[in-house]
């Protein structure tokens, strides 16, 4: 079993990014999803974070409500 904290440090911690609080703020606010797009779809990710952001969601796995908080804040 999986005790990584769920928070979005460790989950951009997971997509690579650094996750300081500031860092995970500047992000968000530089960054913006389109209403017709997924967030696994959008253009600022690596191929590799998509795969993990598509995979999350589909398997509802750990990360996957997380992943929804994180969307909706880029929205």
């Amino acid at each position: 079993m999986d005790t990584t904290p769920q928070d979005l440090s460790h989950l951009f911690d997971q997509l690579g990014l650094d996750n300081s609080e500031q860092s995970i703020n500047t992000f968000i606010a530089n960054h913006t999803v389109p209403a017709n797009v997924l967030l696994c779809q959008a253009d600022f990710w690596n191929d590799s974070q998509k795969s993990f952001l598509k995979e999350a969601i589909e398997e509802d796995a750990q990360w996957s409500e997380l992943i929804d908080h994180l969307d909706a804040q880029l929205r």
